[in-house]
């Protein structure tokens, strides 16, 4: 009796629909209503707002989903444990990361991965924001930087460098700067942030830069350095190779930040699955 539409619970809650969750499961949006109408009344609580558009869980819906994906993960493990698939994992990964950082060194890396366990599926949703894992879905996120959100467990992957750096062309015509003052005389190429990051006298600094061109996209302003339009501070990998190359150089070396982490992030009461724990140590092995 007690497991009477927790399945269907979790489905909808992952799907934020009851026709899809119905789909998923193979049986009828009736059947899936009526079995959270009866979980609910048993419970005595209201798990889901619904509206016409929208399914979405309430606070003790949240609270709940928690303990039952848990419960749903220890039983799928139970499974693949009789059926000994923990020798050949399978089954699907959903996951969030950075548009650029996901396209330029996540995706790579997990097609590489797939292509290693082949009964392994990935759903991947790159997006600059922070979504709700829980409200999502989500099996993992990666993330950079400074991690905000303590409700979750996280694991360092790698870490990330963030370089300033602009053409000889540009450096011939305007000089180098070798202060964080002197760079009030230079054109900025900035992005959505109109300070960069520093470290100086052993402490964080956020200085406020100003410039001429101001763009949500890293390519576009690593074009711009590249043409000779500004100095510009961007993270290792939309710059590195033009580093190595010699068309960037790197600029108040002496005043670099620290490095940033790169995480993989996952519910704190989430099961981690055989499956995720293996692409987490896979990602960590390939960024390190």
């Amino acid at each position: 009796m007690q497991w009477e539409g927790i399945v269907e619970f979790v489905y909808v809650a992952e799907n934020q629909s009851f026709t899809q969750a119905s789909k998923k499961m193979a049986i009828s949006t009736a059947q899936v209503s009526r079995q959270i109408s009866a979980l609910e009344k048993r419970l005595n609580i209201k798990l889901f707002y619904r509206t016409t558009r929208k399914v979405s869980l309430t606070e003790e819906g949240r609270v709940f989903y928690q303990h039952c994906r848990s419960l749903m993960d220890g039983l799928e493990a139970a499974e693949r444990a009789i059926t000994n698939l923990q020798s050949k994992p399978q089954g699907k990964i959903k996951l969030t990361a950075p548009v650029t950082y996901g396209e330029q060194q996540i995706l790579p890396l997990v097609n590489n991965f797939m292509a290693q366990y082949s009964d392994i599926e990935v759903r991947a949703f790159l997006t600059n924001q922070n979504v709700d894992l829980l409200e999502g879905g989500y099996d993992l996120a990666i993330r950079l930087g400074k991690l905000s959100d303590s409700s979750m467990m996280a694991k360092k992957l790698g870490t990330r460098t963030n370089y300033v750096c602009a053409s000889s062309s540009y450096l011939d015509r305007y000089g180098i700067p070798h202060s964080l003052s002197e760079l009030t005389q230079h054109n900025c190429l900035l992005g959505t942030l109109d300070y960069w990051r520093f470290k100086q006298s052993d402490k964080e600094k956020n200085m406020r830069v100003t410039g001429k061109t101001r763009y949500n996209s890293g390519f576009g302003l690593v074009d711009a350095a590249l043409k000779g339009l500004g100095i510009v501070q961007l993270p290792d990998y939309y710059v590195q190779e033009h580093i190595q190359s010699g068309k960037l150089i790197t600029l108040l070396d002496n005043y670099r930040e620290p490095d940033e982490g790169i995480w993989a992030i996952y519910p704190q009461n989430r099961h981690l699955s055989p499956k995720i724990r293996l692409l987490v140590d896979y990602l960590a092995e390939q960024l390190q």
